[in-house]
């Protein structure tokens, strides 16, 4: 049954995503001329993505201290990275920022074209050079108003213990002297662990925005100081 369930839900996701890219695509049409930052098309993307969480019962999402979020504030935000399922939380803010994302979840159909129209960061994972593009394109985003969104883990936590944090994140807050958003995501390993696409029944999940990290509360840090001073932050929190 939980296969079953599996399989009719990736049916409904890949039906659907036609239908909202191409709703995504008229709104990026009507809206870039005026919307620089494209945050109405994110903003329709977190929609896109909350529905898949709402019409999944057992996925039930909590979202805490989205008020300590700051409209006038341009973030690198940090979060833990448990579970695939972590981008559809994460999009439960309502937040309008850049993903850096890996290269491959680019050519999803739909889904990865939306990610194209929202300009978001392409990331090859183990190129230095794409790193690099990475970085100068986060640059640019901050530098235009737009956060930027990171899983600095880099990949998946199998056992939900945070692994050490790259220093990829921290270089580009120090360089741009933004505040970090720390962001702590819990449940979604067990909903849906790594290298599994089934069912595996009810279970809570929660996302916590932890609060802003000020520039001058790690400007006299260095990169890896800075990291592991945010790792613990976040570990606290996480279950």
């Amino acid at each position: 049954m939980n296969r079953i369930i599996a399989w009719l839900f990736l049916a409904f996701i890949g039906l659907s995503s036609a239908l909202f890219f191409v709703v995504a695509l008229i709104l990026w049409a009507v809206t870039v001329p005026f919307d620089k930052r494209l945050v109405w098309l994110h903003m329709f993307t977190s929609f896109w993505a909350c529905l898949y969480l709402w019409t999944m019962p057992a996925w039930s999402v909590k979202a805490l201290g989205r008020e300590k979020i700051r409209k006038d504030r341009t973030y690198v935000v940090i979060s833990n990275h448990q579970s695939g399922l972590d981008i559809l939380v994460a999009f439960r803010l309502f937040f309008p920022f850049k993903w850096v994302s890996k290269v491959e979840m680019f050519r999803v159909p739909f889904i990865g074209w939306n990610m194209y129209l929202n300009r978001y960061i392409r990331l090859r994972r183990g190129e230095k050079e794409s790193g690099r593009q990475a970085l100068a394109d986060a640059e640019k985003a901050l530098a235009a108003g737009s956060s930027v969104f990171l899983f600095p883990e880099g990949t998946r936590s199998e056992t939900g213990r945070l692994k050490p944090f790259k220093p990829g994140a921290f270089i580009l807050a120090h360089r741009m002297k933004v505040p970090i958003l720390a962001i702590a995501i819990t449940g979604t390993r067990e909903a849906l662990p790594k290298e599994s696409l089934n069912f595996h029944g009810s279970h809570p999940i929660r996302i916590e925005v932890l609060g802003e990290i000020p520039y001058a509360e790690f400007a006299h840090l260095s990169v890896e100081e800075t990291a592991e001073m945010v790792r613990q932050r976040i570990a606290a929190h996480v279950v």
